[in-house]
């Protein structure tokens, strides 16, 4: 078996793109999608058709040119989403609009809105994970919403603290990024090995995982960004991994045996501990690069977002 089958008999494997070609070629569980993805796959001509009912959709509701266009992208989002999940036998991720990542009740309310459009679209609530960043409001948000039943995908997650309060908020899913955390380090000590086991995502990602399992808790591990097919063989065995058709692509093309690294039986050497408001954003003051990569992608989220909605006008 190439390492992408080996990958699936431990690991649910998840296309991290909003390319319905490639998700068919890989056949993957699940599939995430972001405010980058989408507005890449809405500059691939094959999609035009969604994006003219997107139009057509955010017309017919009337509003503001404000409204329109966050309908427009809401609508694109759904479509796209709809058409990944005729695909994949599991659930698609769906992002929540960046710029409301220290808005709680907004963040809500956005999520109550997307899920309305999936079931109009005959999708139901089952197949799709609201994907909101792992901000102490986006946190607050996905508590509030898996007491309703909306389950979620807490992204944009860098730091251990995060990882602790979406646990303790009874998050479904969270998806702590492995390549930005090494480009973070990379970029201040180009000279250090950060090769394999050395990599700081790497050992991020385990140790969270290796957090949940020893303190029992439900919320699911799915490593997210990564640079490279050795940070993914690395953290084989983790709950589910999120991977773009690129590095698909290569695991299929390699046919070494790869052996598991993460199991359930994994112990962990941190003490549960529960954080609130305070202690949280102590903690993530005290995490420079978590803070930092969060800033960031968020800041990056919303420009790809203004993007979508410019090429959406046009």
């Amino acid at each position: 078996m190439d390492q992408l089958e080996q990958l699936k008999q431990m690991t649910t494997v998840v296309a991290d793109t909003g390319d319905i070609d490639a998700i068919r070629t890989f056949q993957p569980v699940d599939a995430t999608t972001n405010p980058s993805l989408l507005l890449k796959a809405s500059q691939d001509e094959k999609y035009a058709p969604l994006l003219e009912k997107a139009r057509q959709y955010a017309a017919s509701q009337g509003g503001s040119q404000e409204e329109q266009l966050a309908n427009m992208c809401d609508y694109l989002a759904v479509l796209i989403g709809r058409e990944i999940t005729q695909i994949v036998p599991g659930r698609v991720s769906t992002e929540v609009d960046a710029r409301l990542s220290f808005n709680t009740r907004g963040t809500v309310e956005k999520a109550k809105r997307l899920l309305d459009l999936y079931q109009q679209q005959g999708v139901d609530a089952s197949r799709v994970l609201i994907k909101i960043a792992s901000t102490w409001e986006g946190i607050e948000a996905a508590r509030e919403l898996e007491k309703a039943g909306i389950n979620c995908n807490l992204t944009l997650l860098f730091g251990f603290s995060q990882a602790q309060a979406c646990a303790d908020a009874g998050v479904f899913l969270i998806s702590p990024f492995v390549g930005r955390i090494l480009d973070w380090h990379k970029a201040r000590e180009p000279q250090a090995d950060f090769a394999l086991d050395n990599d700081p995502g790497v050992q991020s990602v385990s140790r969270i995982y290796r957090y949940y399992k020893n303190h029992d808790y439900d919320t699911i591990v799915m490593g997210a960004s990564f640079r490279n097919i050795g940070e993914i063989q690395s953290l084989a065995g983790c709950d589910r991994l999120t991977i773009s058709p690129a590095l698909l692509k290569e695991l299929s093309e390699t046919n070494a045996p790869l052996d598991r690294r993460l199991s359930p039986e994994s112990r962990s050497d941190d003490a549960q501990e529960q954080l609130d408001e305070q202690s949280f954003r102590w903690a993530m003051n005290g995490d420079a690069m978590a803070t930092e990569k969060l800033a960031e992608g968020i800041r990056n989220f919303a420009a790809d977002q203004v993007k979508l909605e410019k090429l959406l006008a046009g």
